[in-house]
């Protein structure tokens, strides 16, 4: 268990955190939420000691393993799997010990002691780790200099993952991911078997693998039982509550001050004024925190254009002459809303950059609209901004003819407010130059917007008024992104990127979800030519159903103790002095439920697989 109490932290003379006490019981899954700039990293920099408090105590289990994501891979030239094995460093260290140790009794403790920590078996699971991460069987033999910078920061997460430390810190591990990738790391964090504290403003991940919510809002924190969804249910009523208070507050003030404006000069009320000035001052002001202000993202609308906006036949393109999609027959329409999915490099960005003009037609024929106003985001167009200048400046350059209120608007209008406009790009946060090339990607009202990961950097209210913005947008929107929550609600149509090739993906997103974590097998031709007959196989399936059942029915089961016991937990009065026995007990009791939950889910996953093959083979 890790306990807060009272810490206070300043940077630059800014009272940054200034919180009472919480507890965080071991084995939960805690995301770590708050708008941006409100000191979430810096809560993980004094959780691991790297930051020094002002005062109060964070108190982390004694010898704890804390693992976090450092900086990318170096460029070595160790292969990716050689790299994540090195992570576990007790078993480099005994793997060398039994090398050269001749003391039998030595041998027997180090060999007992690989067998305990899963040794033998862990090049197996770093394969399964990095394959969910989107590395193939080539890919883990490759010297990790020869990947770009995200790749190497992969790498670095699954290193960490590897390692499966005691209190896992996990810093905005999506905003280097695919969706893929996400989905996927999504399921593991849920049947993690220790501690997570995840910072992130991924909606959909902050619901499927946390059950409690750590909300840091002026410089408090604020723990909450359950995922997202059930703590943004509690922060607006606790927010419509104060609303209500706020507006009786406001009349209380407004009766007092009238009759303190009518009589206080009147020698019969004076002494009356008097004591209803006193109340006025003692009323204390109710005000709503600050993390609605600046989220709004307005997005001009283009005039309507005849479709298709932009059609490809038998198109092909790629970089330097090299194709990597070929056989394009696309068409896109004034008010279509896609969504491009696939695997981090088979080539979405291609085809984005295509749409935008970015990259040329290799071969075929590309028909665009002769009025048609492209809208182009990438995440890589950070280094476009020009550091030593101010958002102001950016539109003053670009919009010259507009008055100073008018580009002060533009600039409200995407959530940059009178200091923020001011403000060198050097200095500005990752979702602040983020808003801001929102901006200039919308500034000449395109028919057509293309963003290739919008989200990276955004606070999740941020998150929340991009999403609003391209719902009630015109035009035809094409989005790559790993936040499965935005694509939900804003694609109408699936695109699916594999092969070289781009298609229409009939099915919704919840069945790519499902198909990415349980890939289906390929048929196997031997097996099916030598096999049973048909009966055989219909036995052999109602087995693996039951099987599958009994591992459902188990899951259940424990999720429903796991619930109870994480009730318990999220007492606060629990946390007392008098009570740290039966603390310890219900914590003991939870991380047996949570490692109980990890065995019978790899048992549902071995069994669905069996199943998945049986009918596979059946067909």
């Amino acid at each position: 268990m890790i306990r807060i109490e009272k810490i206070s932290f300043s940077i630059g003379g800014r009272k940054l955190l200034d919180t009472g006490n919480i507890t965080i019981p071991s084995g939960h899954k805690i995301g770590v939420v708050g708008r941006n700039g409100t000191g979430k990293t810096t809560l993980f920099g004094l959780i691991k000691g790297d930051l020094e408090l002002e005062s109060g105590t964070i108190i982390v289990p004694k010898n704890a393993n804390i693992g976090d994501v450092k900086q990318e891979v170096s460029e070595n030239d160790l292969s990716v799997l050689e790299t994540i094995l090195a992570a576990d460093e007790e078993r480099e260290a005994l793997l060398k010990q039994s090398e050269t140790e001749k003391d039998p009794d030595r041998v027997s403790e180090i060999q007992l002691r690989l067998e305990d920590i899963g040794a033998w078996s862990a090049e197996a699971r770093a394969s399964i780790i990095l394959k969910g991460l989107g590395f193939d069987e080539e890919d883990n033999h490759r010297p990790c200099k020869s990947f770009s910078g995200g790749w190497r920061m992969r790498i670095s997460l699954a290193a960490v993952l590897f390692n499966q430390p005691e209190l896992l810190l996990l810093d905005e591990p999506t905003n280097y991911l695919d969706l893929e990738g996400t989905i996927w790391l999504e399921n593991y964090l849920a049947t993690y078997p220790h501690t997570v504290l995840v910072i992130s403003h991924d909606r959909n991940l902050l619901n499927n693998c946390v059950n409690s919510i750590l909300h840091l809002e002026d410089k408090n924190l604020t723990y909450y039982s359950g995922n997202y969804e059930k703590f943004a249910e509690t922060r607006m009523a606790q927010l419509e509550s104060k609303l209500s208070e706020i507006k009786k507050q406001d009349k209380t003030r407004q009766h007092l001050q009238s009759f303190v404006d009518r009589f206080r000069y009147k020698a019969t009320k004076a002494k009356q004024a008097q004591s209803r000035l006193k109340a006025l001052s003692k009323l204390k002001t109710i005000s709503l925190p600050k993390e609605r202000a600046l989220k709004k993202i307005l997005f001009p609308a283009p005039e309507e254009l005849a479709s298709p906006l932009v059609a490809i036949e038998d198109g092909s393109t790629g970089y330097n002459d090299k194709a990597v999609l070929t056989k394009l027959n696309l068409r896109i329409d004034f008010d279509d809303k896609i969504a491009l999915l696939g695997k981090n490099g088979e080539g979405k960005s291609t085809l984005s950059k295509l749409l935008a003009d970015r990259i040329p037609l290799l071969s075929g024929s590309l028909t665009k609209s002769s009025q048609l106003r492209i809208g182009y985001f990438s995440q890589h167009q950070t280094d476009e901004l020009r550091k030593n200048e101010t958002p102001f400046e950016h539109l003053s350059r670009a919009r010259p003819n507009k008055s100073v209120s008018e580009r002060k608007k533009i600039l409200g209008g995407f959530g940059i407010g009178a200091d923020q406009s001011e403000l060198k790009v050097s200095a500005m946060s990752g979702g602040q130059k983020a808003r801001l090339l929102l901006l200039l990607a919308t500034l000449d009202n395109p028919h057509l917007l293309i963003l290739d990961e919008p989200t990276n950097h955004l606070d999740i209210e941020s998150r929340e008024a991009l999403i609003e913005a391209l719902t009630k947008f015109s035009g035809a929107v094409v989005l790559v992104s790993h936040d499965f929550h935005l694509l939900s609600l804003v694609s109408e149509k699936l695109w699916l990127v594999k092969n070289g090739g781009v298609n229409p993906y009939e099915e919704d997103l919840e069945s790519y979800r499902s198909d990415i974590l349980i890939k289906k097998p390929k048929k196997s031709l031997k097996v099916a030519k030598n096999s049973g007959d048909k009966k055989q196989f219909e036995k052999k399936i109602l087995v693996y159903k039951s099987e599958v059942k009994r591992c459902e029915d188990r899951i259940e089961k424990l999720q429903t103790m796991k619930n109870k016991v994480a009730d318990i937990l999220s007492n606060q009065n629990l946390y007392s002095d008098e009570k740290l026995q039966e603390l310890e007990n219900w914590n003991k009791k939870f991380s047996e439920i949570e490692e109980a939950i990890y065995r019978a889910e790899n048992l549902w996953m071995q069994a669905q697989q069996k199943l998945e093959n049986i009918k596979s083979l059946a067909n």
